[in-house]
Order: structure tokens, then C-alpha cells, then sequence
């Protein structure tokens, strides 16, 4: 438990260093970013490693048959992700699809895993997505994307999307954890 809540500070305070310390983020230039990147990277390093070595200490049971919510969920988490990079219709309409994207894997995974370590990690990077939200829509006005491609970039984002989950898919079960099984239990 102890290297999750230190992977999750080591992810969350460089991604927030920004957003609170603006001017000694910007006067760091290039060095600021490698160091945000490291630190970032360590956390996610920790995260893992604490999650994959920690104790399962059950909190509650999850409802039978939550694997299907889960699947369609992180369906709409991987589409989320990918709206930036293919730019289609939900480019212009969504300020933040990779945090909203976030949010919705971290309940998604909440759905399945009812143990100490799951809603550290799990509910920790949902909560920093949804402050994140907060903090970035207080920072100023968003400047609305006018380059989106349409459904063409959904067309892209979709056939990427699926692709995706068949890899996320592969890695669970290689790990222990297969996902089309309707339930973990």
C-alpha cells in the first residue's frame, strides 16, 4: 500500500506542478518537462509494483456480473483517450476526453475490484482526473478546437479503440485476469 500512495504522489504532484507553481514551471523551460516526465514515470513504476506485491484486503464484494459493465466502460475510456489524436466529432465538444476517459477507467475498475489496494490506486487516479478537470477549467476559458475531422476521426478512433481493448485484453489474461468472463469472481 505504501508504494501506491507514493506512486500516486509522484504522479500527482508533477502533473499539478503547473497548475500550482506556473511561474517556476515555466522557468524551468525543457529540464521542468524531463523532470515532470521522470518523476511521472516513477510513480506509474511504484503504482504498479505496489499493486502488483499488495496484500488483498477485501473492502467489498463486487456485484456479479460487473466484468460486462467494466468492458463497456473501458470501451468508452479508449475511445476517450483517443479523441485528441484522431480529432473527431467529440474534439470539439469535450475539453478534457483523456482525464474524462480516465475517470470513467478508474470507476470501471472500481466496478470489479472490491480490495484496499484497488480503491487506493483506482480511486486515487479518479480523483485526480476529476480535480484535474476542476483546476484546468479555473485556469481560464477553453479555447474551442475548430480542426476537428469529423466522423471520419471516429471512424479512425473506433477501429484504434478496439484494437486496444483486444491488447488490454490479451495482457489482463496473460496476467491472471481475464476480462470477458463477466465477473473476476
Amino acid at each position: 500500500m505504501t508504494l501506491i500512495a507514493i506512486g500516486l504522489a509522484l504522479w500527482v504532484l508533477p502533473h499539478w506542478f503547473k497548475r500550482f507553481a506556473p511561474e517556476m514551471r515555466a522557468g524551468m523551460g525543457d529540464a521542468g518537462k524531463a523532470v515532470v516526465a521522470v518523476l511521472t514515470l516513477a510513480g506509474l513504476v511504484l503504482m504498479v509494483l505496489g499493486y502488483r506485491g499488495a496484500e488483498f484486503v477485501p473492502v467489498y464484494t463486487p456485484m456479479p456480473g460487473m466484468g460486462h459493465a467494466n468492458n463497456t466502460l473501458m470501451l468508452i475510456s479508449i475511445f476517450l483517450f483517443g479523441v485528441g489524436g484522431t480529432k473527431g466529432v467529440l474534439y470539439t465538444r469535450l475539453r478534457h476526453p483523456m482525464l474524462l476517459g480516465t475517470a470513467v477507467w478508474a470507476a470501471a475498475h472500481l466496478l470489479v475490484n472490491g480490495d484496499q489496494a484497488s480503491i487506493l490506486l483506482f480511486g486515487g487516479i479518479g480523483l485526480w482526473a476529476l480535480i484535474s478537470m476542476v483546476l484546468i477549467n479555473r485556469a481560464g476559458p477553453w479555447a474551442v478546437p475548430t480542426n476537428g475531422r469529423g466522423i471520419k476521426g471516429d471512424a479512425m478512433n473506433l477501429v484504434g479503440t478496439l484494437v486496444l481493448l483486444g491488447v488490454i485484453a490479451m495482457i489482463h489474461k496473460w496476467l491472471g485476469h481475464p476480462v470477458f468472463m463477466g465477473t473476476y469472481y
